[in-house]
């Protein structure tokens, strides 16, 4: 560089020169880091920091494009931990040495011998920049160590599972553990099934009370019950609650018919609640979601509550409390709810209401609480989120399908959810749940799920 460049070697007599040439290595620090000491300072360190920004302007660059294209590889490799790990490390490093680049910018250009004005505004400018990108990338590496954490403590690594049909069919449960309750029994029990292709979305709700519970031959609660789980022939089942409780009955009874649930990430009664659910559905079904509904709470106070529009108004009480002593209702109407209150919500048994009727609520605040996960919200509380994540969610879903499952639910979201409830108050297909017939219930769901292809009129 010349002898007589302004950047390298001002005229430091001069207030204007100094200033002017104050403000230009800001400028250049923020816009290309490193070009300040390539510029005017040490050409090691420039070179360094020239290369880390290329580096990372490159990267940004390559993923968007790869987005475009194939974005399916840029959410797998945003939720694969070696990439995570490694974004982490870099992410660090790049937040140090931006650090280490604005303080030698501010030594390089000497503050003290700016004009007296410019003195204040170019050290806090410099500052500001440094906090702004230096501190930003630090944090989004501490966002990125806690989505690694959360992701490790709830997906496994086992293999990825093929669609079957065309189709991915997730076992969804609520486990209701509570205080009061003796260990965990899923109350909620849905399949959701997603066409491979199109994330066209059916989920079919199977209420608790479901009755005469059907095993296929080849799963091991077969050997125990080969003409059903019934009242007669399962300990743990009543006329109100049946289902349900084949998970009670695998884990208190019969876990050794499951040796190798524990190990592939999973368990006992989740595994032959995944068998009743293949029985019942006639659907092949390649992962369970377990979602603990105490958790949940911490969940939705973790997001800052949950809109929900509330239909009919709700007593938080118990069956036995009189109209005139409720202390506390669900108004009708949109109602901000907490996560105490949204529990209580969900699982009122007020004044005769039923299992059904807190299905369709269990079910109004699992999408109240999706719609509301946008980006910004998500990021804005992720740590708590990611905390309260690892307590409510357990799955057998494999960490490398995570980037696929995305995609594919960016698809989902855009159309509209088939709902069907086994019950005997849902058109067009009522289910008598004391005597269904399973046979029909597999022919109805494969009707919706596949239906036939119209004929090309000629």
């Amino acid at each position: 560089m010349s002898q007589t460049s302004p950047l390298r070697y001002p005229d430091t007599s001069s207030q204007k020169v100094m200033t002017t040439r104050a403000w230009w290595l800001v400028v250049l620090n923020f816009v290309l880091p490193g070009s300040v000491q390539a510029l005017a300072g040490n050409k090691r360190l420039g070179k360094i920091g020239l290369g880390a920004t290329l580096v990372l302007v490159g990267f940004l660059l390559l993923t968007f494009l790869i987005g475009l294209l194939w974005p399916t590889a840029v959410f797998f490799l945003a939720t694969w931990g070696p990439t995570l790990l490694v974004g982490q490390i870099a992410l660090y490093v790049y937040a140090a040495l931006w650090a280490i680049l604005t303080l030698d910018t501010l030594r390089l250009i000497r503050v003290v011998k700016t004009g007296p004005r410019a003195r204040w505004w170019v050290a806090s400018v410099t500052v500001v920049a440094m906090l702004f990108i230096s501190g930003g990338a630090a944090y989004a590496a501490t966002l990125t160590g806690s989505l690694n954490n959360a992701l490790g403590k709830i997906f496994v690594a086992g293999p990825s599972e093929p669609p079957v049909d065309g189709q991915y069919n997730f076992l969804l449960l609520g486990g209701d553990a509570g205080e009061d309750r003796a260990g965990l029994r899923p109350d909620t029990a849905q399949v959701v099934s997603v066409n491979a292709e199109t994330g066209q979305a059916t989920i079919i709700g199977m209420p608790r009370a479901l009755q005469a519970i059907p095993f296929n031959e080849d799963s091991p609660m077969y050997s125990v019950y080969p003409n059903g789980y019934t009242q007669e022939t399962g300990e743990y089942c009543t006329r109100w609650a049946c289902l349900n409780t084949v998970y009670v009955a695998a884990e208190n009874d019969h876990p050794d018919l499951y040796p190798n649930a524990a190990a592939e990430g999973s368990s006992p009664g989740i595994e032959a609640m995944r068998d009743a659910a293949e029985a019942i559905t006639g659907l092949d079904i390649q992962y369970y979601v377990l979602i603990d509904m105490q958790g949940l709470l911490n969940l939705i106070d973790a997001l800052g509550g949950v809109e929900i529009d509330v239909q009919e108004r709700i007593a938080i009480a118990t069956p036995d409390v009189p109209e005139d002593e409720v202390e506390r209702w669900v108004e009708i109407g949109n109602q901000h709810m907490d996560g105490w209150l949204a529990m209580e919500y969900m699982r009122s048994r007020w004044n005769g209401t039923g299992d059904y009727d807190r299905m369709k609520r269990q079910q109004q605040v699992q999408e109240s609480l999706l719609r509301q996960m946008n980006p910004a919200n998500v990021l804005s509380k992720f740590q708590e989120i990611a905390s309260a994540g690892t307590q409510v969610v357990k799955t057998d879903i494999p960490q490398s399908m995570l980037g696929y499952f995305v995609s594919l639910g960016l698809k989902t979201k855009e159309l509209p959810i088939n709902h069907i409830e086994l019950t005997p108050y849902i058109e067009p297909y009522p289910v008598d749940t004391e005597y269904p017939d399973y046979s029909g219930i597999q022919n109805y769901l494969e009707l919706v799920i596949h239906p036939p292809t119209q004929a090309a009129t000629p």
